[in-house]
């Protein structure tokens, strides 16, 4: 991101699973375009009032909640997407891993995990964990509104049918993967993300205090928006 920011192109980011397949990232113009399409548009109005960005990256999603007026903290584990949130203009901007957040920024009334990043809650046993921690961590009427892919959806490539065989032989969810980042010489550690389908969701949510509120789809693609809304509202 920090090349990208500053002109140094030609080196694509790749992602390499646990079971060796590599495959290129979504592109860095993604992560610094400021067009939403009709889906985060319907999205982005369930984010409201003082907000965490989870997973910042650039910082697409916190400049667009800053212009919007909103009080917004943007955390991401990288060092690096850090330095480029707030080169951009990013306020309030922190190296955090998601699973490190404690009241220390206070009370949110939104989290917005954009990008895929309901992933960060690794595994389904660390969400429900880490959605227990959040409720203590926002305020009344709270919600989450983070982006996912449904892995079920058809047509799926055989090297992903194995790799959800492979995740059920060792007692996994089909898509709780194990991966890591690679890019020039750098490697980050390895880590685990989850994508869930709307079902599956429903049932990791189920008894943390949160429920499954409303489920936006983008048409013809295997990724979706969930509103995930506070319990006692």
């Amino acid at each position: 991101m920090l090349d990208h920011l500053e002109g140094r192109r030609g080196w694509t980011p790749m992602i390499e699973r646990d079971d060796g397949l590599v495959d290129a990232d979504l592109g860095m113009e993604f992560y610094f375009s400021a067009k939403w399409d009709a889906t985060d548009r319907e999205a982005l109005k369930f984010v409201k009032g003082r907000t965490l960005d989870v997973g910042a990256g650039a910082g697409r999603v916190a400049l667009h909640l800053q212009k919007r007026g909103q009080d917004v903290v943007a955390i991401d584990i990288s060092p690096g997407a850090i330095r480029v949130c707030k080169k951009r203009g990013v306020k309030r901007a922190h190296v955090m891993p998601f699973t490190a957040l404690d009241g220390r920024f206070g009370a949110f009334d939104s989290l917005a995990m954009w990008g895929n990043n309901f992933g960060l809650f690794g595994t389904a046993r660390r969400a429900r964990w880490m959605l227990r921690r959040l409720k203590r961590l926002t305020t009344p009427g709270a919600r989450i509104v983070a982006t996912t892919v449904d892995i079920y959806h058809r047509p799926v490539p055989p090297e992903h049918l194995a790799y959800h065989r492979f995740n059920r032989r060792r007692g996994r969810m089909a898509g709780e993967i194990r991966i890591r980042v690679l890019y020039k010489r750098f490697r980050t550690p390895w880590f685990d993300y989850m994508m869930v389908s709307p079902t599956e969701m429903q049932s990791i949510v189920d008894g943390t205090g949160w429920f499954l509120e409303r489920v936006i789809a983008r048409p013809d693609s295997p990724m979706y928006v969930a509103v995930i809304q506070k319990e006692g509202a």
